[in-house]
């Protein structure tokens, strides 16, 4: 191989590998107008009024009459259903939906953590226990606290239900239970801490300190 053709070959190579490929374009996944294939179409008008069974030309010419769209919401019925609308609406009303559902999915995913203690559990042990509720409950998890009381400590039933409380109240600054009480079957206490939603800080205080310093100034 001729060392300019194995230079051309480099320069070919090196080029391809450093090129910048244009991003994927979006395939739109609703029919619309044009795209809508089908020779004939179930028709439904914008007030939700059913028109028949029309020529795809024709129903598309009587959407764009009325400045509207034709999109096919049931591609798979027969024949297939189409609706008259806005669909830029249309469109933007089901990606915000999309989105609520995915946030809700995202909810109904959250974790429930586990946090164990015991009658005779040390404070240092506390204190570890109360950082990994902590961090749970940062994390966006729920917190599950648990005491499960042997027959030999049932004489600490009650100490344990405050132990219980006293564990809740510090994780309070995160954490909230709904004002609900810890239940209680006799052997076990357990009491469920969900993450508390953020709340923006309030700028009075500062409002106030500059009302005063106008009336000082008013004053004098």
């Amino acid at each position: 191989m001729s060392a300019f053709l194995f230079k051309k070959i480099y320069e070919v190579t090196t080029i391809n590998k450093y090129a910048v490929l244009p991003k994927p374009v979006k395939k739109e996944s609703n029919l619309v107008n044009e795209s809508i294939k089908f020779p004939k179409v179930m028709v439904i008008d914008e007030e939700g009024k059913q028109l028949g069974v029309i020529d795809t030309p024709k129903a598309i010419s009587i959407a764009y009459d009325h400045n509207l769209d034709l999109v096919c919401v049931a591609p798979q019925a027969q024949p297939p259903v189409c609706k008259i609308l806005n669909y830029s609406k249309f469109r933007y009303e089901k990606e915000k939906k999309e989105k609520e559902a995915k946030k809700n999915q995202k909810n109904q995913a959250q974790e429930e953590k586990e946090i164990q203690l015991s009658p005779t559990i040390a404070e240092h042990d506390t204190e570890t226990k109360l950082k990994q509720a902590l961090k749970f409950l940062a994390q966006g998890n729920k917190v599950k606290v648990t005491l499960r009381i042997k027959r030999r400590y049932l004489s600490l039933a009650d100490n344990s239900v405050e132990l219980v409380n006293d564990f809740v109240a510090k994780c309070s600054e995160v954490g909230e239970t709904n004002n609900k009480k810890p239940d209680f079957d006799g052997k076990l206490i357990s009491i469920v801490i969900s993450p508390k939603k953020q709340t923006s800080k309030k700028k009075a205080p500062k409002q106030e300190v500059q009302s005063e310093e106008v009336k000082e100034d008013n004053n004098n």
